[in-house]
């Protein structure tokens, strides 16, 4: 079964770490990209570019309204996304609950759905 686990972090938190602090945490995030690899259960993933580059698209009576970042009232952001093949539910909260953002920020689990609409 295909997850994607979204990570969400606070990008103040990262920059108050100092360098090797922040080495440390991307060291962690490499091994567990290579173990994912090694294990096969790895589908894909990217990180997405700063909340400045975003635009939020709203349609309200038919026409399109187009606003500069995501305005979140929260200082997390989503960050990026893991999608992973694994055999079970359990499996993808074990690697989000592996992941650096899940200790300071969040991971969502959520289950991909086939194009035929069933979930898997």
């Amino acid at each position: 079964m295909k997850y994607m686990l979204l990570i969400h972090n606070n990008p103040q938190y990262i920059a108050a770490m100092s360098q090797a602090e922040q080495q440390a945490l991307f060291g962690r995030v490499e091994s567990i990209m290579k173990e994912l690899e090694r294990t096969g259960e790895l589908v894909g993933g990217a990180a997405l570019a700063d909340p400045s580059e975003t635009r939020t698209v709203k349609v309200r009576g038919g026409v399109p309204a187009v606003t500069d970042g995501p305005f979140i009232e929260a200082k997390e952001q989503f960050a990026g996304y893991l999608t992973v093949d694994v055999e079970s539910p359990e499996r993808a909260v074990e690697i989000a609950a592996s992941w650096p953002d899940a200790e300071y920020a969040a991971m969502e689990v959520r289950a991909l759905v086939h194009e035929s609409g069933a979930e898997g």
